[in-house]
């Protein structure tokens, strides 16, 4: 992975192929890799931007509490440093959140727009208190019972429970309390949604157990023109588990 200083930290990116710049957003509490089996079906219709997100994989943790906004600066950030002024934004999960912060921030920048498994909607109180005790956790025992009971959770897929597990277990403490932190605080983006003319594509699993696919109906409601890709048997990843459907949606955004 190559590195640019952005917004005061070390930001590390892959970038592959040719064609439209497309972003692809990770979710949490993973990395960059988890668009590794969707790569060689994107690369010939898309310049690929694949960054780790602060405090993940080869990128810089941040101690001191910062928001999804800050996130979608940073990813701001590093397409100043290469140059590309606007580029198809598509998050996972958590990516997603960044990814609708992103285009409220930086609308002209936006060429289209991908959801993977995500939502618009802010966290309700309660969620916010259990995202802040998760948080406090972590830092106490570490991210190994994270890996542990969140792999099973993220997918029905044993061989990607396995991939998943190990990533989480990879990744440091720092950077999952503080995404959680960042996660808790975002804003509810539902009130947007209506504003976007780019193109939109939602992609979601009919047996995502994290997020339910309403959500992903709810922002199809919202915008009339966006793409619903639900895909059946699939859970919270699917780049993972249905990379071509994955792909195939995506390349929409062409």
């Amino acid at each position: 992975m190559e590195k640019v200083k952005v917004n005061g930290i070390q930001l590390a990116y892959t970038r592959i192929g040719t064609g439209k710049p497309l972003v692809l957003v990770h979710g949490y509490p993973l990395d960059h890799s988890i668009w590794n089996e969707v790569l060689p079906l994107l690369e010939k219709d898309f310049d690929i931007i694949l960054p780790d997100l602060r405090g993940f994989g080869g990128s810089d943790t941040v101690e001191s509490q910062y928001q999804i906004s800050d996130m979608a600066a940073d990813i701001a950030g590093l397409l100043d440093k290469l140059g590309i002024e606007k580029a198809v934004i598509a998050g996972h999960s958590m990516g997603g959140y960044i990814s609708l912060a992103f285009a409220r921030a930086y609308p002209d920048r936006v060429a289209g727009l991908g959801l993977i498994a995500s939502q618009a909607l802010a966290d309700a109180p309660a969620n916010k208190t259990v995202r802040y005790e998760a948080a406090a956790e972590i830092m106490k025992s570490g991210v190994e019972p994270v890996a542990e009971s969140m792999s099973a959770k993220l997918t029905p897929d044993k061989r990607v429970q396995a991939y998943v597990r190990e990533l989480i277990a990879s990744q440091r403490p720092a950077g999952l309390a503080g995404a959680l932190k960042a996660m808790a605080e975002r804003d509810d983006s539902f009130p947007i949604l209506s504003s976007f003319e780019f193109p939109v594509v939602v992609i979601h699993g009919a047996l995502d157990a994290l997020i339910p696919v309403q959500r992903a109906q709810e922002i199809k409601a919202e915008i009339p023109h966006a793409t619903l890709t639900k895909l059946p048997g699939i859970g919270h990843m699917p780049m993972m588990e249905d990379p071509q459907s994955t792909a195939n949606t995506l390349r929409k955004l062409t």
